[in-house]
This record gives C-alpha cells, sequence and structure tokens, in this order.
C-alpha cells in the first residue's frame, strides 16, 4: 500500500506594500454622493503631487437604517448621518502611509459644504476573505448587466485574477465635475487567496480617488443585489 498525506497547508503571506488607513472623523452629516467631493478634499491636503494616482478614497459607508432613520436615495441634495463609529479609510502604498497620517490628521475637510475633522489613522493590513465587494465600479460604455460582467471577467482575467463566481448590482450615476460617470457594484465570490489580496492591491477599472474600483471584504450577496450603500 503506498499512502501520502497531503501537505501541511502552508501559511499565505499577505504583500504589506499597499495598506488601508483608517481614520477616526468627527462629521454630523456628508452628501449620500460625496465620492467625488470626499477625493478632492483629501487630495488637496496631501503633501505629494501624484497622490490621486497613489492611492484609493472608500466612501464613507453607513448603515441602511439605525434609530428609526432610514438610507435616503442616492444623490447629493441628500445626506448620511454620521456617528463616531464612523471611520474615513483611505487604500494607499505602504510607503505613504506615515506621510498620509501626518497630512491628515487634525485636518478639517470641506467636503460639499459639510466639514468633517479627521482623527488618528491606524494601518490596517489587506484582507485574506476569499468574497470581495466593490460598491461603485465605473461602466463608461454603459453596458448591460451582462456586457458589465463579460468585460469585467475579461479584465480580471487580463490580471491574472480567476473568478468562480460574480453578480453585479444595479446602476448607478455618480456626480463629477465632468458630468455624471455610471458605475455599477460587484460582488466576487470563491476567490484565491492570492487572487483576492491582487484585486484588493490593483483594484478594478478607473477612478479610485473618488471611491470606485475598490474592492472590500464581504460575507454575501445581499448589500449587491439591493444596490451599493
Amino acid at each position: 500500500m503506498y499512502w501520502q498525506d497531503d501537505d501541511a497547508e502552508q501559511p499565505i503571506a499577505i504583500p504589506d506594500d499597499v495598506v488601508d488607513v483608517q481614520f477616526a472623523i468627527d462629521a454630523k452629516r456628508i452628501p449620500v454622493d460625496h465620492g467625488c467631493a470626499l477625493g478632492e478634499a483629501v487630495l488637496a491636503a496631501l503633501p505629494w503631487e501624484e497622490g490621486q494616482a497613489a492611492l484609493g478614497v472608500h466612501t464613507i459607508h453607513v448603515a441602511g437604517s439605525q434609530n428609526g432613520w432610514q438610507r435616503p436615495d442616492h444623490g447629493q441634495d441628500q445626506f448620511l448621518i454620521l456617528s463616531r463609529r464612523t471611520k474615513l479609510t483611505i487604500r494607499v502604498p505602504k510607503s505613504r502611509a506615515d506621510a498620509l497620517k501626518t497630512a491628515l490628521t487634525g485636518r478639517v475637510l470641506d467636503v460639499a459644504g459639510c466639514r468633517l475633522t479627521v482623527g488618528a489613522g491606524k494601518e490596517r493590513p489587506l484582507s485574506k476573505e476569499t468574497t470581495l465587494f466593490a460598491r461603485y465600479v465605473v461602466d463608461p460604455h454603459r453596458r448591460n448587466e451582462a456586457q458589465f460582467l463579460d468585460w469585467a471577467a475579461a479584465e480580471l482575467h487580463a490580471m491574472d485574477i480567476r473568478i468562480r463566481k460574480a453578480l453585479c448590482g444595479k446602476a448607478v450615476t455618480l456626480a463629477t465635475p465632468d458630468g455624471p460617470l455610471l458605475t455599477r457594484s460587484l460582488l466576487l465570490a470563491n476567490l484565491d487567496v492570492e487572487d483576492s489580496v491582487r484585486l484588493q492591491r490593483l483594484g478594478l477599472g478607473p477612478q479610485r480617488g473618488i471611491g470606485c474600483g475598490l474592492f472590500i471584504p464581504h460575507k454575501g450577496i445581499d448589500a449587491v443585489q439591493s444596490g451599493p450603500r
């Protein structure tokens, strides 16, 4: 008889050249559609010229409902009510993390007329979760769902990322100085850990400085089915 046990599973090293820096914030409210205004405010505070290309500014997320408050429809004239637990998260090369914290800590940002004070920042490694979700992925060609998924699969294949399960959400239009920007949410499940980390590091599509193409860990499909939050 020949019997060979499976090799012991080797721990997977997560590259630390890209990290999320999570800042405490003090703000009462921001527009629901705040990605562009937030990205511009953050970029204006940075000490390096190529800032937007080097970072991803996550949009600020709050629960869909809280204490009787219902999340309003997407738009610049509707507002999210923030709590003390709400965070500002920025994905950045680790080599820039200290400069980012120095530049933003204590700064008061004007986000579309809303005052947002940035507190201390802490570095967080990228996740090993194999289900990832992006609230906004730019869809400049206004594809239908099937066409969008075909495009996403081709883009990910070019990045050497294998997808097994993918689900896109409804189209959401973001306001930008250059006009409306059409996006869709995208959930990817059952990724390899290495592919998950690669996708978090690289993102998908343009406009990461305003919150597009940034993937975060996710545990289900409810959010993508009901649209970005």
